[in-house]
């Protein structure tokens, strides 16, 4: 598996930052590739949604699943289907009131789909990702 570990000081809240993370719709908004959320099932630990991510110019049907959800500290979310993977999001309360939003994702790429020679371009331009998620993030909720 893959692994990416970002984290970034937010300038708000950390009940609003984790509200807005752990809304699956919101999701499209801060996470780049990622077109389209549909089928949500549930709330809370067990909620469920399908997912259309798009890398590499291929695009992924997955589905997801939230394994835990402790307002406003910790949420982790699994993609069960398409390219399995583990995002945990750890929030701590920063400066005056602030976030401190850490993000901790492991992933499988699609190997026999990809080749072993993508695999190496996709694993740095999933860095970029990354960073654009918590960048995406930050903007939103410094607004």
């Amino acid at each position: 598996m893959a692994h990416v570990q970002r984290n970034i000081a937010i300038k708000a809240p950390i009940e609003k930052v984790f509200n807005y993370i752990t809304d699956p719709m919101s999701s499209e908004e801060w996470s780049p590739g990622l077109e389209k959320i549909t089928g949500v099932i549930g709330s809370g630990v067990g909620r469920r949604d399908k997912w259309e991510y798009k890398m590499a110019g291929m695009k992924f049907n997955g589905e997801s699943v939230v394994k835990e959800l402790n307002p406003p500290d910790r949420y982790v979310l699994e993609s069960v289907a398409g390219i399995i993977s583990k995002w945990v999001f750890v929030l701590e309360k920063y400066y005056d009131g602030d976030t401190k939003l850490n993000l901790d994702i492991e992933y499988t790429i699609p190997v026999p789909i990809l080749g072993k020679l993508a695999e190496r371009a996709i694993l740095g331009q999933n860095e970029k990702v990354a960073d654009q998620i918590m960048n995406n993030i930050k903007t939103k909720m410094e607004r």
